[in-house]
């Protein structure tokens, strides 16, 4: 990767013998391979049998959990939050999995859309619940930087599934508390 990235900075015009550029190359290399870290880890790996029996039915959220990704078409970060909803089944997921469960598919070159189903997708499996709802709001540095230039955007996604698809009054709860 140092070799590419050499090249990369060679490629605008710079030279990667310049003092401040000299260990450049390595110092990207390291950074992207921690950027994309999710690649090395699996649902099974993050969650560590972290599900316990628990008997309540009523709905667990966390919100507010900080994620950063890269857009997967331009190599640039996206910074936000996520929110996740569940409605148990018999079971729970251990508070700080939730967030592992985030960073793990948020640390792989993405899209928003795609990341907000998968991190719904895994906690609905792990968990068996009645319905999982996922919101992420984020600020794209591929609309920030480049491109149209728009300081202000923020991009919104969400996947509702079970109860919350099916019953307004559920998502509406979970919407409501999430803005809170």
């Amino acid at each position: 990767m140092e070799t590419y990235f050499s090249k990369i900075i060679e490629a605008v015009g710079e030279d990667v013998n310049r003092e401040g550029l000299i260990d450049t190359p390595k110092r990207a290399a390291k950074a992207f391979k921690f950027l994309n870290n999710g690649y090395e880890k699996t649902l099974d790996q993050v969650i560590n049998n972290a599900i316990f029996q628990a008997d309540t039915e009523d709905m667990v959220i966390v919100k507010d959990i900080e994620l950063y990704s890269l857009c997967e078409h331009h190599l640039l970060p996206f910074i936000g939050k996520c929110h996740i909803g569940y409605l148990p089944n018999g079971k729970v997921i251990g508070l700080s999995k939730m967030a592992r469960v985030v960073d793990m598919y948020a640390r792989r070159l993405q899209i928003q859309e795609k990341l907000t189903k998968e991190i719904a997708n895994a906690i609905e499996q792990v968990t068996n619940a009645r319905g999982v709802a996922v919101v992420i709001e984020a600020k794209h540095l591929c609309m920030m930087m480049r491109g149209v230039e728009k300081q202000n955007s923020v991009m919104t996604t969400s996947v509702m599934t079970g109860v919350f698809r099916e019953e307004i009054s559920t998502r509406s709860e979970f919407l409501t508390l999430i803005h809170r």
